[in-house]
């Protein structure tokens, strides 16, 4: 169990300090990864303005953040309980967890952003493409 509490820290702190140093060359070139679908497609996937988001979620402006991408803004405390359970699961016992809601809720994930990515690129809901 150290072990496995050892690599969840270790992968932890290898994807915030990456997260930290994408931000810090981002504010200081403007670099920014671009997202290989919308390039090829010119359409947005459900994770297009991820990295804009999280940029301004650190500034605390929600309302920017919302624009960025409002499907895995407004899903994100349920990716955060998905995330911790199964975390907790692999700690405590190698393996992720294989319950009924844990897969319903994957799945609902798993539908809302597929709908999302849909919906986004439809001239109608222009409101939901980033900016």
């Amino acid at each position: 169990m150290k072990k496995r509490i050892r690599k969840t820290i270790s992968a932890a702190a290898i994807l915030l300090s990456a997260g930290i140093l994408y931000y810090v060359i981002n504010r200081l070139t403007g670099f920014a990864i671009p997202c290989p679908f919308h390039l090829l497609t010119g359409l947005y996937c459900p994770g297009c303005g991820i990295s804009r988001m999280f940029i301004s979620l650190f500034q605390l402006d929600f309302v920017t953040a919302f624009h960025q991408n409002a499907g895995v803004l407004i899903l994100s405390p349920l990716l955060i309980i998905l995330a911790v359970v199964s975390i907790i699961s692999y700690i405590k016992t190698g393996n992720m967890p294989n319950s009924r809601w844990f897969n319903i809720l994957a799945i609902f994930l798993i539908c809302c952003f597929v709908l999302f990515g849909v919906l986004r690129n439809i001239p109608y809901f222009s409101f939901l493409a980033p900016f």
